[in-house]
């Protein structure tokens, strides 16, 4: 069921629809820049960013399984649309956002969300920073003026390409793309609520038509554009090109599947609700296939949009399907003054939004976690670079399975270790596994057991620890002694707990962590953020005295 149908039960007021309308205002100024920005970086044109914001915007806000996803074009599909494009054509396109499309409505109605969150994260990290960092390489040429009658596919070529135009920039385009970069940063700095990306854009365009600079905009490059919401022309649809796009519709779909979900989970940790994975999958598919039917491109939820949607004050879906009404309305209103938009500001805006992409320090944080997670995002980091999307999400996940299997034995041999006659032990000593119930937990004091392997599979679960426990407490008692190993995503899955209960003022206490748990949390910095006690009656007097002090 679509969360719309859940708030509109809920009782909507004029008041919420206040709220919606002002959210999905603030998301529209920033989406408008964005969303042709990212067409631009795909190969077409930028009026295909703006139909993909409006059609397939409005449809996952209405038909989603979150209050607050706002969707559209994202960075994460920039490097696959323009491969397609440049291999297959436009309407080859079409073809695979409308396969991705009915692959995302047949996951969601055979239940496969619940599966996607155990996509490991060096996976997904590995990934964002490629595209990242492809999505910066392709920017320099309008950044900096450069002129490249053929700018190369392949990453290497294209950095010799480009450092072998250097010669020819152009300091008119340099100085509006360097200008544009530096107010983005000034104003989210100084700034956070403002509107950079759009600021920086119209203050461009204005001086670009004042001072008549000699710099590609999207009237010079896009003469006489219209936008238009109907396919130019119905593509060639045979068995042959349908086996042909396959891959790169399956990297369409997921993509478009885990960015939604992962930017469903961000809504949810932001606003602590709850959504719901398979309605959210349904709804990506149907936006995916509307959009290829009027030759838009395929769209997902938007992190960056998705918070800005939170942060304005949304109350529910509308807000997302009042972001498209605000889009549409400039298409019909506005389009003449996008003619005036310098290609150097919207480089400048993508080059922003991959560098948020790239989540370096998430990346750093990264390479401390073991070994085995280092090459997994390594790997699949340098494969999205320097091979293909496609190639880097199959291996990487491939590894991370091996991965998986290899610790899986590691953790029989560490459990092998077994006695057929328990050791004999003092009464007053403390007992491993006890049931939580035989101890009398302070007030205020709540407590949970992880049993088994921590590792991406299960990692998702923790967060449901705290809805479990209901009321907020004001100390949280993690039981570890049953968990033998911990991977990347458990560490970051114990790191969002974490957080949450930092932002509710909850005092966690971690208890009798095994070596390789310890180990990893105390090199990825965890260990210095909680309490840690030897065992569980330990921790109970700890949190005591926690309580006590609160």
């Amino acid at each position: 069921m679509p969360k719309l149908v859940t708030v509109l039960r809920e009782g909507y007021a004029f008041a919420d629809f206040h709220r919606d309308l002002v959210a999905g205002l603030t998301v529209a100024i920033v989406a408008l820049p964005l969303s042709m920005a990212l067409a631009i970086a795909s190969g077409t044109t930028p009026d295909k960013g703006l139909v993909t914001a409006v059609i397939a915007g409005f449809l996952i806000s209405a038909l989603g399984g979150s209050r607050f996803q706002i969707g559209g074009p994202t960075g994460a599909f920039v490097v696959v649309v323009f491969n397609v494009i440049a291999i297959h054509g436009y309407d080859g396109l079409v073809i695979a956002s409308a396969m991705a499309g009915l692959m995302l409505i047949g996951a969601g109605l055979m239940r496969v969300g619940t599966f996607i969150k155990y996509i490991p994260e060096p996976v997904v990290t590995g990934f964002t920073a490629g595209i990242a960092v492809i999505i910066a390489t392709s920017q320099i040429k309008d950044f900096l003026g450069l002129s490249l009658a053929h700018e190369p596919a392949e990453f290497i070529e294209k950095v010799g390409a480009l450092a072998g135009a250097i010669p020819g920039l152009s300091p008119q385009t340099f100085v509006v793309g360097l200008a544009s970069l530096a107010l983005i940063v000034w104003l989210r700095g100084k700034r956070p609520n403002w509107p950079g990306f759009l600021i920086a854009v119209v203050l461009a365009s204005f001086f670009v038509w004042l001072f008549a600079l000699p710099t590609d905009t999207i009237g010079s490059r896009f003469a006489g554009l219209e936008p238009s919401f109907a396919l130019p022309a119905f593509p060639d649809v045979s068995m042959e090109r349908i086996v042909a796009l396959f891959p790169s519709a399956f990297t369409i779909a997921f993509l478009a599947g885990v960015e939604s979900l992962l930017s469903a989970m961000v809504a949810d940790s932001m606003t602590g609700r709850r959504h719901r994975s398979n309605s959210e999958l349904v709804a990506q598919g149907v936006a995916n296939c509307a959009s290829a039917a009027v030759g838009g491109l395929p769209a997902t939820g938007a992190i960056a949009r998705t918070a800005t949607n939170i942060r304005a004050g949304a109350r529910g879906p509308i807000a997302g399907m009042l972001h498209a009404v605000f889009l549409l309305g400039f298409m019909a209103f506005a389009w003449p003054v996008t003619a005036y938009i310098p290609l150097a500001a919207l480089a400048a805006v993508l080059l922003v939004v991959a560098w948020n992409m790239s989540e370096i320090d998430k990346f750093r944080h990264m390479m401390r976690a073991p070994i085995g997670d280092r090459a997994v995002l390594l790997i699949t980091f340098a494969l999205t670079v320097l091979v293909d999307l496609t190639v880097a999400i199959e291996v990487g996940v491939v590894l991370a399975a091996v991965l998986f299997m290899h610790r899986m034995s590691e953790a029989v041999e560490v459990q092998a270790d077994l006695h057929l006659v328990e050791e004999d032990v003092s009464d007053s000593s403390p007992r491993d596994f006890v049931p939580m119930q035989e101890y009398e937990l302070p007030p205020g004091v709540a407590a949970s057991l992880i049993r088994g392997p921590f590792f991406f599979g299960v990692a998702m679960r923790l967060g449901e620890t705290l809805d479990r426990i209901g009321a907020t407490p004001k100390v949280l008692i993690l039981r570890l002694r049953a968990v033998p190993i911990i991977d990347a995503t458990g560490v970051s899955a114990l790191e969002t707990m974490i957080e949450r209960c930092e932002r509710n003022g909850t005092k966690v206490i971690v208890t009798a962590l095994q070596p390789q748990p310890a180990r990893i949390l105390e090199d990825m910095g965890v260990l210095a953020r909680v309490a840690r006690a030897p065992d569980f009656a330990s921790a109970i007097e700890m949190a005591r005295e926690m309580v006590k002090e609160r």
